[in-house]
């Protein structure tokens, strides 16, 4: 398998002198904020093998992986047997080099909320005077 291919690259160790012992999901020790993400990889496309290097903002190191596979899959028709993650790492704003992420970096990012459209009344009965109107509704507002 691969694993053993690369162990055998960086420790000299072979498939018949070494054992896994375990194999554990590591899990995020705060995993209520939201983090920058840096996965390089590498990947076996048609015309040969690339290099890459992708930046992503989720809770976990987990959903970022998951994301990346995903944008892959849509962006280059990359199958997740064809990728290796190489090395992964937490982004500090600073580290940021992808535009994409920098425009979450700042300290004063505002969502704006456009085209909002008034939910129903709770009080009113299933069919009133006011459940059906002329007027299209006002989505808009400044």
């Amino acid at each position: 398998s691969k694993f053993w291919y690369y162990m055998h690259q960086f420790r000299k160790m072979k498939k018949t002198t070494g054992e896994i012992l375990d194999c554990v999901e590591i899990v995020e020790k705060n995993n209520r904020i939201v983090k920058n993400y840096g996965i390089w990889i590498r990947y076996q496309s048609r015309s040969g093998t690339h290099n890459m290097y992708r930046e992503f903002r989720d809770l976990t190191l987990v959903g970022a992986v998951s994301q990346l596979y995903d944008e892959m899959a849509g962006r280059h028709r990359t199958r997740p047997r064809s990728i290796q993650i190489i090395r992964t790492a937490t982004l500090k704003p600073s580290e940021l080099k992808r535009t994409n992420g920098m425009q979450f970096a700042k300290k004063d990012v505002k969502f704006p909320l456009p085209h909002r459209v008034e939910s129903a009344k709770r009080n009113q009965k299933a069919l009133s005077d006011r459940t059906f109107t002329t007027v299209r509704p006002t989505t808009y507002f400044n």
